[in-house]
């Protein structure tokens, strides 16, 4: 107590000033609209500014869970999605869907050599299996070729040996989807018959003669065809909707018709 009694007589020159200041100040405000308007605006910015620091770094700090966030409910409208027509029949129950999604993250992605492959942080213990396709948000990825407990590689789409399933967008005109390796935003649409007329811009999605992916999930936009007159089939370049260089975020789709399907299509060729 006596040392504040003490720092009180040290300063009381100081304190005084301060003390008549202030009730200047109040005085003031009080007596004059204008100032009091200044005033209160001059409170009003700092406090907000204070309230957009507070509320700047607690949604950093939230960003994280609200990307979790963003994935869980990207996976649940995928799923609802991909069964879109199954879903609207009587009496189906969610298990018995085809295909479910399975979101996961890419920890190491090639995209420079002929043959890339994209490693995710989803293994067998999460229900990931060989032949299983992989997605982005803006179109397809690869097919899962390996898989360890944890972990799985993913061939993708810049790979040699990718053959996948494509047709035009609202037409039954179906391809194979390659890689010729001049360039990692660009792939190659084959065995598409002369007799159908192609344009520059037209997209380009997933066909349905596959068990691997859904059909009509985007894949890019036609950027260059040719066609020699001694050719039946179009030479077709397709931009890529993903940036194969910048990708985080995938889903793996899992039909679980697959394995029924497969035994199907064995059986027909042994019977050849």
């Amino acid at each position: 107590m006596q040392q504040i009694i003490n720092f009180i007589l040290r300063n009381k020159t100081t304190l005084l000033y301060l003390f008549l200041l202030t009730l200047g100040i109040s005085m003031s405000v009080q007596s004059h609209s204008y100032h009091r308007a200044r005033f209160f605006n001059s409170a009003n910015w700092l406090s907000g500014s204070l309230y957009g620091v507070q509320s700047d770094i607690s949604s950093y700090f939230n960003l994280r869970e609200e990307n979790e966030k963003l994935v869980e409910e990207n996976t649940r409208l995928r799923n609802l999605l991909f069964n879109l027509e199954i879903d609207s029949l009587e009496g189906v129950v969610k298990d018995s869907f085809p295909f479910e999604v399975i979101p996961a993250k890419i920890i190491k992605n090639s995209y420079a050599l002929r043959n890339n492959y994209i490693t995710i942080n989803k293994g067998a213990v999460n229900g990931i299996e060989q032949d299983m396709g992989v997605i982005t948000s803006k179109g397809i990825l690869g097919i899962v070729e390996h898989t360890s407990n944890g972990f799985a590689a993913v061939q993708s789409l810049l790979n040699t040996k990718s053959n996948i399933n494509a047709k035009i967008k609202n037409t039954n005109n179906f391809g194979s989807l390659k890689w010729n390796t001049d360039r990692f935003d660009v792939v190659q649409l084959e065995d598409i018959p002369r007799i159908v007329e192609l344009y520059i811009g037209d997209t380009i999605v997933t066909g349905a003669m596959s068990s691997i992916f859904p059909e009509n999930i985007p894949i890019g936009t036609i950027k260059k065809f040719d066609l020699l007159a001694s050719e039946n089939f179009y030479t077709i370049d397709v931009a890529l909707f993903n940036d194969m260089t910048n990708i985080k975020n995938v889903y793996i789709i899992k039909n679980r018709d697959s394995d029924e399907i497969q035994i199907l299509e064995e059986k027909i060729e042994n019977d050849q």
